[in-house]
């Protein structure tokens, strides 16, 4: 389990020796390349991530013929005309009254075209109660919803002196509106709330400002010198914004993760009576090399996410590779030269009123609790793996029956905004027409004979199929050689019924139609066909990113640690609670068993984006505590402790460690949990009991346990595997160090 002990060997014990003695170098060398890496960003600009460059389905397809064309579709808006009782109806003289003032009072705005009357697109309810007056947004559609204002106040206007009508707009633009000023600054909020939060956890761990201050600072700049980074990377592989918020989180998790484990690590040998040189080569040899092991592990994790050919994703798992890199290094290199630099005045700013975590390891109350748990859990070893994992298979068991479906408006905002409620009286008086499919036909010459008589014919069979009740809508394109057809789905809001709609067109009606002129494309896209092509793309993916980041993670263990068990329990573990967390999301969100104690309320589903996200995220972080025990493990047994004495100091001696951590983790996710979105409240719920459960039942229960049951085959390395590299360290003090032990190598269990 080791080699020869020239010194100290190993990156992270090198660079943590090399900053510790050219302090300034290192910390003048991490500031510039910060500064660089935002320079670069900020002159090379970002390149933003297209809709045709998302998936690899029809929706793709649809979006790369519209961007080859130079067409931009308009955001399109409607004014939903409706009685309130069975009184009125669309023939009524009231009725066509206020479609009219309806009509002027947008167009008198100046900011809308293309204003049409219900009554000659057809667009009156089979009950005839309702109408949609439909109409386009000057303007760049991207910036629509900045616009919308004179026209939503046009609108309000004739629906007060129409009371006995209900008159409500919908649309692209006014929903963007909308959904913005409810739920921006609650996505800002959360962004910066995590700071302060995990800013105020460090404080309560430490008990001194400065030395919370580190953890924190290594992570902001961490993020602030990827956001650079991720400009320039840009340029070879599109970002979307979602990428930053993923960025955000992992990489202030991951970067006060690593501040912490170096940082605990350095007091702890301060306490034990080191010099301050010796504490920071003590602290780089092992939590530092427990660092780089678990970041890289974590950039493996997320590198799986370039698997999925979905772009969204693609950008997240770049963008959080690149953050935990950054962070990765900046812990093994400025940080031992900030601690060598700070000396004893990291302990500066002592907070009044606050207790200080002891540092020799064993002291704290969260130590003493986990020193009772560990005596109970190693004196019955396989009552507590059998109750422990009992316990969390039965958690997981929800998750196989887990349905994932992108949502829809309703389902992913509940009543929390009134648009809500107009989308669904839309989907309710006119089935599909908030979401209608949208087919894009490009022809070498849109208005020959032939594809009028194809388009003409596939209005008829769309309808007459029972895909569409209508009505459908033609807005063609002459120059450009195009036009966009708009079906309403029968099914609606119901993603199921839409969905078998949506097969209709594709694999009956088009083919019959537009499938018979030669030089004819025809993809349709649309909200309904954009989540079942996501969905089919997802499914495709999982089996191969779940294969590329499971064999990487067992195959960096397995060198890490020179043990094909470490390696083995390493996976099961991680999976047992990825596995845990997926049923408790099904639980809460698909069944809405306890949902309301999480402010939130069963939907039916699981957005389809998250178990892959989840698997990916949670594979990654649970590394680090994971890999931070077991090294610590491993340490004490090469100091020539038994088995069992072993995990107790390495469980014992991180439990604080790794409770502070992991408390920062669950705070941090949590905020997300308390957004209006069901979808990050998914996010957030389902991250922060996954880091729970690993900080505790894994960590602190499983992992023990079996190692306990294990005993010296904990380190069962066959003989035809030892060719492999060797990526181990001397985990131990340097020699020289004042009382350094000497080092035993742990018996090895051979085949």
């Amino acid at each position: 389990m080791g080699r020869a002990r020239g010194g100290p060997r190993g990156i992270a014990a090198r660079a943590g020796g090399w900053s510790a003695r050219h302090r300034w170098a290192a910390v003048g060398i991490w500031v510039l390349f910060v500064l660089l890496a935002m320079v670069a960003g900020s002159a090379t600009g970002r390149v933003e991530l297209k809709d045709s460059e998302q998936l690899s389905g029809e929706t793709t397809q649809a979006a790369r013929i519209t961007e080859e064309a130079g067409v931009e579709e308009p955001a399109g808006e409607s004014v939903l005309v409706q009685a309130r009782d069975g009184s009125v109806r669309a023939t009524d003289p009231a009725f066509r009254t206020a479609v009219d003032e309806v009509m002027k009072a947008v167009d008198g705005t100046r900011e809308v075209t293309a204003v049409t009357s219900p009554y000659d697109s057809g667009s009156i309810s089979k009950d005839g109660r309702s109408a949609l007056v439909r109409f386009n947004v000057r303007g760049d559609p991207e910036s629509a919803s900045e616009r919308i204002d004179p026209v939503l106040d046009a609108v309000a206007g004739v629906q007060e002196r129409h009371q006995e009508l209900r008159i409500e707009e919908i649309g692209s633009a006014s929903m963007n509106k909308t959904f913005d000023e409810a739920f921006g600054d609650d996505f800002q909020r959360a962004e910066f709330s995590a700071v302060p939060v995990a800013l105020g956890i460090l404080l309560i761990a430490f008990g001194a400002l400065v030395a919370a201050l580190l953890p924190v600072l290594l992570a902001i700049t961490a993020i602030m010198a990827t956001m650079g980074l991720m400009g320039v990377v840009s340029h070879l592989m599109p970002m979307s914004e979602t990428a930053n918020s993923v960025m955000l989180l992992v990489g202030l998790a991951v970067g006060v993760d690593y501040c912490l484990f170096y940082l605990r690590r350095e007091r702890e040998e301060r306490a034990a009576g080191r010099d301050g040189r010796t504490a920071i080569l003590i602290a780089a040899a092992t939590s530092g090399r427990a660092v780089v092991v678990s970041g890289v592990t974590v950039c493996v994790a997320m590198a799986g996410m370039l698997f999925t050919g979905i772009g969204e994703f693609e950008s997240m798992g770049l963008a959080s590779l690149i953050v935990v890199a950054v962070a990765m290094v900046g812990s093994v290199t400025v940080l031992p030269a900030l601690l060598s630099l700070l000396g004893e005045r990291v302990e500066k700013g002592r907070v009044p009123f606050l207790r200080r975590l002891k540092r020799d390891g064993q002291g704290g109350g969260g130590s003493r609790v986990w020193t009772k748990v560990l005596g109970g859990v190693l004196r019955r070893p396989l009552v507590s793996f059998l109750v422990a994992a009992g316990a969390l298979v039965a958690v997981a068991l929800p998750a196989v029956g887990m349905k994932t479906q992108n949502f829809t408006l309703d389902q992913e905002f509940g009543d929390s905004v009134p648009i809500v409620a107009t989308y669904e009286r839309v989907n309710e008086a006119f089935p599909g027409g908030a979401d209608p499919a949208e087919v894009v036909v490009r022809a070498d010459d849109i208005d020959s004979a032939p594809v009028r008589r194809a388009l003409a014919d596939f209005l008829e069979q769309a309808v007459s199929s029972g895909a569409s009740h209508g009505p459908v809508e033609v807005v063609t394109h002459k120059r450009q050689n195009l036009a966009f057809v708009y079906v309403p789905l029968v099914g609606g809001s119901d993603q199921d019924r839409a969905e078998k709609s949506l097969e209709l067109l594709r694999d009956k009606v088009r083919p019959a139609t537009l499938g018979t002129v030669e030089g004819v494309e025809a993809p349709i896209s649309g909200q309904v066909a954009g989540s079942k092509d996501f969905n089919d793309q997802l499914t495709g993916a999982v089996a191969p990113v779940f294969a590329f980041v499971v064999v990487f993670a067992f195959v960096l263990m397995l060198l890490s640690f020179r043990s094909l068990t470490i390696a083995a329990t390493s996976i099961v573990l991680n999976l047992l609670s990825v596995g845990a967390a997926y049923g408790i999301l099904t639980a809460v969100f698909q069944h809405g068993w306890g949902a309301s104690l999480v402010g939130a309320e069963g939907v039916g589903a699981i957005i389809a984006w998250l178990p892959l996200f989840l698997f990916v995220i949670l594979f990654g972080l649970s590394m680090d505590y994971h890999v931070f025990v077991v090294s610590r493990i491993r340490e004490a047994k090469l100091q020539g402790r038994e088995t069992r004495e072993a995990i107790t100091h390495g469980v014992v001696t991180t439990a604080g460690v790794v409770t502070s951590a992991a408390v920062i983790m669950v705070a941090v996710f949590a905020i997300f949990g308390t957004l209006s979105m069901q979808s990050m409240k998914q996010m957030g719920v389902g991250l922060a009991a996954a880091v729970l459960i690993d900080a505790t039942i894994i960590r602190g229960v499983l992992l023990p346990a079996v190692m306990a049951l294990l005993g010296e085959r904990n380190w069962y390395f066959p003989r035809w595997l030892r060719r492999l590299p060797d990526l181990t360290h001397d985990e131990h003090p340097p020699p020289g160090a004042e009382g350094a032990p000497v080092p035993r190598e742990p018996e090895r269990v051979s085949a």
